[in-house]
């Protein structure tokens, strides 16, 4: 990793004392984040840690009973997932949410295909293979429909939708879950090219070794509150596992 520590300037985003309750359960309680400008930040935790419905609100999914976005240094309220894009902030979820019956260019552009009254393809197609080249994703055939590609091939393509829409913060959840080791591996290449390319990436994932290849700070969750943040270079997996079980680092 690029050796981001904590920010040391105004942080592209934070996010301050978020809490989120459904029902009789408190999903996040007085959650706090910062997310540098180019930073990899690993966001880990067990399975009711918080760390999905977090990001939701970061995205625009969901919206905090209490707390406060910040993007820029500047105060947000992100109603809907269309305001997050807008502003830059795009997320890759673990379903993919793709339209399967579409081909990948297609899939890429969804809603935002070249053309008036007719569908420029040939735009179209040549606008995916760049998005694609700039990520270095192999991709066969743009006008292969989805529903037969991999999974990992699928994930690529739920990327690369993401970042077509030029995000300054890009969000994954668990993208490389229920992926062979290669895919992942693939996967996991791309998260250093957003970085490499500026974007700031968040990155949910159970497979804590991926997290620390490419993280800068790894932030635990546990019962929605944020139990620690590291620098990725000055802790170790021990450390981290301590705080995903215990809430309590590693002596």
């Amino acid at each position: 990793p690029g050796g981001v520590s904590v920010p040391d300037r105004v942080p592209l985003v934070e996010m301050r004392g978020i809490s989120k309750r459904f029902g009789a359960v408190q999903a996040l309680q007085d959650v706090h984040l910062t997310l540098a400008p180019g930073e990899v930040l690993g966001l880990v935790g067990d399975n009711s840690a918080g760390k999905s419905t977090l990001m939701k609100i970061l995205a625009g999914a969901l919206q905090p009973d209490g707390g406060q976005i910040f993007f820029r240094g500047e105060p947000v309220r992100l109603a809907s997932p269309r305001e997050a894009r807008d502003l830059g902030i795009a997320m890759v979820y673990q379903d993919f949410a793709l339209a399967e019956n579409m081909d990948v260019a297609q899939n890429i552009f969804l809603g935002r295909w070249p053309g008036w009254f007719v569908v420029n393809r040939r735009a179209m197609d040549a606008a995916a293979r760049a998005v694609l080249d700039e990520l270095g994703i192999e991709m066969p055939s743009l006008r292969q429909p989805v529903a037969l590609l991999s999974g990992g091939r699928k994930q690529a393509v739920a990327i690369a939708r993401a970042y077509a829409a030029s995000p300054q913060v890009l969000i994954m959840d668990e993208p490389t879950a229920n992926l062979s080791q290669a895919a992942a591996q693939q996967v996991m290449g791309m998260v250093r090219t957003l970085k490499a390319k500026g974007v700031s990436v968040i990155i949910i994932n159970h497979r804590i070794e991926e997290v620390f290849d490419v993280s800068d700070r790894i932030m635990v969750l546990k019962h929605g509150r944020n139990v620690g943040t590291r620098v990725t270079a000055q802790t170790h997996i021990d450390e981290i596992m301590a705080l995903i079980l215990r809430g309590e680092a590693a002596s």
